[in-house]
């Protein structure tokens, strides 16, 4: 399927009237909406259109639906978290890595020694002993 440019913010608050007068448990909203939210991405200026045409309707059935825009905007913001915190762990064992290289390299420890007990690969161990002289 496909809309006119003009009809997109239109079809999107249909549906999320629809899906609220649905009146579903929180979980199958949010992932109808989440994957009609996919299907239907609103670009910046068509959100803000959005937003406004969302004020125009019932005062419940504009907090419904918000309802359930929030579920899934916060599901994706933990899931941003998580993995933000995953990423920094990675990052801090890398660093941690590398700090051990350059103190053993700094001991006189060989390059394959210093390899082996941080699990660097060589021309790495290499390129942090040439920026230690």
């Amino acid at each position: 399927m496909s809309f006119k440019a003009e009809e997109r913010v239109k079809v999107r608050l249909e549906f999320m009237r629809m899906l609220a007068r649905m009146k579903l448990d929180p979980a199958r909203a949010e992932l109808l909406g989440g994957f009609f939210e996919a299907y239907l991405k609103l670009n910046r200026k068509e959100e803000e259109e959005f937003s406004l045409e969302l004020g125009k309707i019932d005062r419940e059935e504009a907090e419904a639906i918000m309802q359930i825009t929030t579920g899934w905007h916060e599901k994706g913001r933990a899931e941003g978290i998580k993995e933000g915190i995953k990423e920094g762990i990675k990052e801090g064992i890398k660093e941690g890595k590398l700090e051990t290289a350059r103190a053993a390299l700094k001991k006189g420890l060989p390059e394959d020694v210093v390899a082996e007990i941080t699990g660097l690969d060589l021309e790495t161990v290499r390129r942090l002993k040439g920026g230690l002289n």
